[in-house]
């Protein structure tokens, strides 16, 4: 019996830890969101509104252009706000600043863009055993019509399917995306 007593009594701070670090993830996702000065969260998706937009080096047309962006719809995350300007973040990873009159609140993604050269079954309804609606190459921008379960709704100008939320760049994991 002593032997039992002992084993449960070490398991406890094992437990006890083993819980710990699995909350920090979710306390630390929980305190990732923050409300920007517009007072919208922050980080977001949107996209560029304009098929020319200049990324500055900072929050001010002062600032030297780092880059140009020459396609509208392009998915961005919003990671910092100050004044009308935002700080974006694209699929590479790139940061710079821009206009918010450059963004739009409407949601695109691109699908897979760190798989280059690879397709992608968009399914007709949101379940892998659900018919091909389309095929879709990486790096293809969708508009992102709904996403619920783990699964979004993409349209483009010649389809409309599900792919699981993890294939696209623009939609956090798990988010939900109203249509």
């Amino acid at each position: 019996m002593a032997a039992d007593i002992r084993t449960v009594r070490g398991l406890i701070p094992a437990l006890a830890l083993a819980l710990a670090l699995a909350a920090t993830p979710l306390a630390a996702a929980a305190q990732s969101v923050q409300v920007g000065p517009s007072g919208q969260p922050l980080p977001r998706f949107v996209s560029l509104k304009s098929s020319a937009v200049n990324v500055r080096r900072g929050p001010g047309k002062d600032y030297p252009v780092a880059w140009r962006f020459v396609r509208a719809g392009l998915p961005v995350e919003i990671i910092q706000e100050f004044d009308t300007w935002r700080k974006i973040r694209d699929s590479d990873g790139a940061e710079g600043w821009v206009h918010q009159s450059l963004l739009s609140g409407r949601r695109t993604a691109i699908v897979a863009p760190w798989s280059e050269g690879e397709r992608f079954q968009a399914r007709a309804e949101p379940s892998a055993q659900s018919p091909v609606a389309a095929i879709l190459e990486s790096r293809v921008i969708a508009d992102v019509v709904r996403c619920d379960t783990g699964w979004c709704n993409v349209r483009g100008e010649e389809y409309e399917g599900w792919l699981p939320q993890e294939t696209l760049w623009g939609v956090y994991p798990n988010e939900k995306v109203a249509g």
